[in-house]
C-alpha cells in the first residue's frame, strides 16, 4: 500500500465538506457584521437543502443513463467552483444589497449556496471516484472527510471565534420617577473576546484547503505511484452480470480483506440474493443498511448539531467548547480505528447504531431541559455531556465507515446511492429540526455565566 495514496485520499476527503463546515464555525464572527445577524443559520439551512439539486441530478443520471456520466469532470468542476467561491467570499462577505428597502447580504448568501452545491454534490461524486482505488483507501477518505470538520474548527479555535469570558457588568436602569439613571448591582455577563485574525483570513484559508483538495485529486488521477494502486482504468458499472463477473475474476487477486464471504467452490452454485449491487445482501438487508445510513446522517449532520449549544452551554462555556472540539476529533478517530479493525457485520452495525442513538437521546433530553438540565451545577454534569457527545460521534462515525465498506464492495452504483441517501437523511433531519428550533423556539438557550435554576 502506498503512503502517498493514503495522504492524497485523506486530503481529497478533506475538501468534501470543509467549506460549509468552515462557514458554520465562523458564524459567531460573521453574524456580528451582517444585517441578518443570528437569522443567518436559518438561511444557511434552507440554502443547503436547496443545494441538493446537485446530488439529485447526479443520482438521476446514474439511474436513467447508467454508465454515461464520468464523475471526474464533475469533481474537477465542483472543486474549482469551491476554490473560486471561497476566494470571492473572503472579499465580499460583508457587502450588502438593498432589497425592498432593507439591507441583505446577497453576495454572502449566493456564495454560500454555491459552496453548498459543491459540498452536497461531493457526496455522490467523491465516493464513486474512490472505486478506482483499492478498498483500504476508502477508509482513509472517510478519515479525511472527518477532518473536513475538525480542521476548520481548530483554526477557528486558534482564531478565538466564540470564545467568551464572564465579567461583572453594571446594568443601568431608567428611573422614571426622577428621570435619571441609577446603577443596579453588578451581574455576570458573557463578553466575546476579539478574534486574533479576521474572517477574511479565515475564508482565504478555506480557499487554500479547496486548492489542496484540487491538487490531491489531480495527483490521484495522474501520479504514477497512484496508478499502480488503481484497481481499474474504468468504473464498475451497474449491470449485475458485469458485477458478478468482476467478483469472479477478483476471487484470487484480492487480499484477504477484500475477498467475498463465499469460497470459489460455492461461487458456481451461488445465486444473487437481490438485484442490488452484486446481490450479496437480501432486499430486507439492503433496506436496513440504507435506513441506518439515512438515520445516522440525519442525527450527526442535522438533528443533534442544531441543539448542541442548548445541550452544552448550561454547563458552561468550557464544556461547550470541549464537546464541540472533542466530538470533531472523534470522527476521524473512528475512521482511524476502522483502518485496523474493518467490519462488515450488520449485527454490529445495528448494535452501534442503537448505542449512538442512546447517547443522542441523552443529548437531546439535556437540550430540551435547557437552561436547567440534569446536574447543571456540578462537574459531573459537564463531564457526562462532553463524553456523551464524544461517544455519540465516535459510534455513529464508525457505523458510517462500516456502511461505506459494505457498499463499496457492492460496486460503483452502490456508492452513488450511498451519497444520495446521506444527503436525503441530512435533508430530512434539517427540515425536521428547522421549525422546532427556529420557528417555534421549543429549545431555550442557557447562559454560560448565569444559570438560574430552582434548587
Amino acid at each position: 500500500m502506498s503512503l502517498l495514496t493514503h495522504v492524497l485520499a485523506c486530503l481529497f476527503g478533506m475538501g468534501s465538506w470543509v467549506a460549509i463546515n468552515g462557514m458554520w464555525v465562523e458564524l459567531p464572527l460573521v453574524v456580528q457584521e451582517i444585517p441578518e445577524h443570528w437569522y443567518l443559520p436559518s438561511y444557511l439551512t434552507v440554502l443547503i437543502q436547496m443545494a441538493n439539486i446537485g446530488p439529485l441530478f447526479i443520482t438521476l443520471m446514474h439511474r436513467f443513463r447508467p454508465g454515461t456520466l464520468d464523475e471526474r469532470p464533475v469533481v474537477y468542476f465542483i472543486v474549482v467552483l469551491g476554490v473560486i467561491a471561497t476566494f470571492l467570499l473572503s472579499f465580499f462577505w460583508k457587502n450588502t444589497v438593498t432589497i425592498a428597502g432593507s439591507l441583505h447580504s446577497v453576495p454572502l448568501l449566493v456564495l454560500s449556496f454555491l459552496l453548498s452545491v459543491v459540498d452536497c454534490t461531493s457526496s455522490v461524486t467523491f465516493l464513486p471516484f474512490m472505486m478506482r482505488l483499492h478498498p483500504q483507501y476508502l477508509t482513509t477518505y472517510f478519515a479525511g472527510e472527518g477532518l473536513s470538520g475538525l480542521v476548520p474548527a481548530m483554526v477557528a479555535l486558534i482564531q478565538g471565534v466564540g470564545v467568551v469570558h464572564c465579567e461583572n457588568v453594571t446594568l443601568l436602569a431608567n428611573t422614571t420617577a426622577v428621570n435619571s439613571t441609577t446603577a443596579v448591582s453588578g451581574d455576570l455577563q458573557a463578553v466575546s473576546e476579539p478574534a486574533k485574525f479576521s474572517a477574511q483570513i479565515f475564508f482565504l484559508f478555506l480557499s487554500s484547503m479547496m486548492v489542496v483538495c484540487l491538487i490531491a485529486f489531480i495527483l490521484l488521477n495522474c501520479h504514477p505511484a497512484v496508478s499502480r494502486e488503481r484497481k481499474s482504468n474504468i468504473y464498475y458499472v451497474t449491470d449485475l452480470a458485469q458485477e458478478k463477473r468482476d467478483q469472479g475474476l477478483s476471487l484470487h487477486s484480492q487480499s484477504p480483506e477484500q475477498k467475498p464471504m463465499i469460497s470459489s467452490q460455492e461461487m458456481a452454485r451461488w445465486e444473487p440474493r437481490s438485484s442490488f449491487g452484486r446481490g450479496t445482501y437480501s432486499n430486507f438487508e439492503v433496506v436496513f443498511i440504507f435506513f441506518v445510513l439515512a438515520w445516522v446522517n440525519a442525527l450527526t449532520n442535522a438533528v443533534l448539531p442544531s441543539v448542541q449549544s442548548f445541550s452544552c452551554l448550561p454547563y458552561g462555556n468550557q464544556a461547550y467548547h470541549l464537546a464541540a472540539t472533542l466530538a470533531a476529533v472523534a470522527n476521524p478517530m473512528a475512521c482511524f480505528i476502522a483502518m485496523f479493525v474493518p467490519q462488515r457485520s450488520l449485527i454490529l452495525m445495528g448494535v452501534l447504531t442503537l448505542c449512538g442513538t442512546g447517547f443522542g437521546a441523552y443529548i437531546m433530553a439535556m437540550a430540551a431541559l435547557s437552561p436547567c438540565p440534569l446536574l447543571v451545577d456540578s462537574t459531573s454534569g459537564s463531564v457526562i455531556i462532553v463524553f456523551a457527545w464524544i461517544l455519540f460521534v465516535l459510534t455513529l462515525s464508525y457505523v458510517k465507515v462500516i456502511i461505506g465498506v459494505i457498499l463499496r464492495d457492492e460496486g460503483h452504483s452502490a456508492l452513488v446511492w450511498c451519497g444520495a441517501v446521506v444527503q436525503l437523511g441530512s435533508m430530512v433531519g434539517a427540515v425536521s429540526m428547522f421549525p422546532v428550533v427556529s420557528l417555534y423556539g421549543l429549545f431555550k438557550s442557557g447562559d454560560a455565566c448565569n444559570t438560574k435554576c430552582p434548587i
